[in-house]
C-alpha cells in the first residue's frame, strides 16, 4: 500500500527542524522520492529505506533547494554499492541542467556506477510515471523557471493527492487538484512564482476539495497563523505539513 512521507516542508531557507520540501512515495514494491533534500540519505536510513528499493527521482524544477541533494544522494547510493537502475523525471529545463551539474562532478568516470536513466516530460498535462502501485500526472505551473505541478493517484484505491510544487495561483493546480482527496500547496507567501497561505485556501476551493495541506512556509513564531489565513477562503480542513509526516496518518492510506 503506498504511502506519502513528507520528509521536508520547510520553504527555501531551511530550520534545524525542517529541512527544504521534498517528499517520498512509499509502495510495497517501490518508492519514488519527489525532489531531493540536502539531509535525504539520512533520512531515508532513518526510514530504513533500502537504497534499491528507490526505483525513481522527480525533479520538480531546478533550484537550489529542490534539486541540491541530487549529486551527494547519486554519489552516497554508488559509495553504498547499489547496483539497481534508477531514472529521474523531469522537464527538459530541469534535466539539461541536472546533467550539467552532474558533468561538473565528473560522475561519469565513477567506476561501477550504476545505471542512470533520463526521462524527460515532454508533453503536458499528462503521464509522469506510471507503475502497479500509483499514477502520476503532471503539469506546468506558474513559478520564475520551468516547474512542474503533480496529481498522485492510488491504483488500489481512491485516493489522490495534489502538489502545487512552487507556484503563483494558477489554473494548472486547480485542474491537478479537482477531484483530489488532498492538496498539498506551497505557502511562502504572496510574491512572484509564489503563493499564500490566503491565495491557497482559494485555490482549494475553487478546486472544490476538502483538505489543504500547506507546505513550503517560512519559519515564524506562530505558523498557525497561516491556517487561519487560508480559512479565509476555505471552509475545508487545513492541516500545516511538518518533517515526518506520513500523511496516511490522516488519509489512512
Amino acid at each position: 500500500m503506498m504511502k506519502l512521507r513528507i520528509l521536508g516542508s520547510s520553504n527555501a531557507v531551511p530550520q534545524k527542524n525542517r529541512e527544504n520540501t521534498y517528499f517520498l512515495l512509499e509502495g510495497e514494491k517501490s518508492a519514488i522520492l519527489i525532489d531531493t533534500g540536502a539531509n535525504a540519505i539520512a533520512r531515508l536510513n532513518d526510514l530504513d529505506i533500502r537504497c534499491e528499493k528507490i526505483s525513481d527521482v522527480i525533479i520538480t524544477h531546478f533550484h537550489p533547494d529542490h534539486v541540491s541533494g541530487l549529486p551527494l544522494l547519486l554519489m552516497d547510493w554508488w559509495l553504498m554499492g547499489r547496483m539497481q537502475g534508477l531514472t529521474i523525471h523531469a522537464l527538459p529545463h530541469t534535466m539539461q541542467r541536472i546533467k550539467t551539474m552532474m558533468d561538473l562532478f565528473d560522475w561519469k568516470k565513477w567506476p561501477n556506477f550504476f545505471q542512470v536513466t533520463f526521462h524527460e516530460i515532454h508533453d503536458l498535462p499528462g503521464s509522469v510515471l506510471e507503475n502497479s502501485e500509483v499514477k502520476i500526472l503532471g503539469d506546468e505551473v506558474q513559478h520564475l523557471i520551468p516547474t512542474l505541478g503533480l496529481r498522485i493517484e492510488w491504483v488500489d484505491k481512491d485516493m489522490i493527492i495534489a502538489y502545487s510544487c512552487d507556484t503563483e495561483p494558477c489554473q494548472a493546480v486547480i485542474d491537478l487538484a479537482i477531484g483530489a482527496n488532498y492538496l498539498i500547496h506551497e505557502a511562502t507567501g504572496e510574491a512572484k512564482g509564489h503563493s499564500s497561505p490566503r491565495q491557497c485556501g482559494r485555490i482549494a476551493s475553487q478546486a472544490g476539495i476538502e483538505n489543504l495541506v500547506l507546505i513550503h512556509y517560512p519559519d515564524v513564531e506562530n505558523p498557525d497563523q497561516f491556517i487561519h489565513e487560508a480559512k479565509k477562503e476555505f471552509q475545508g480542513q487545513v492541516t500545516l505539513a511538518f518533517d515526518g509526516m506520513n500523511l496516511g496518518e490522516i488519509t489512512n492510506l
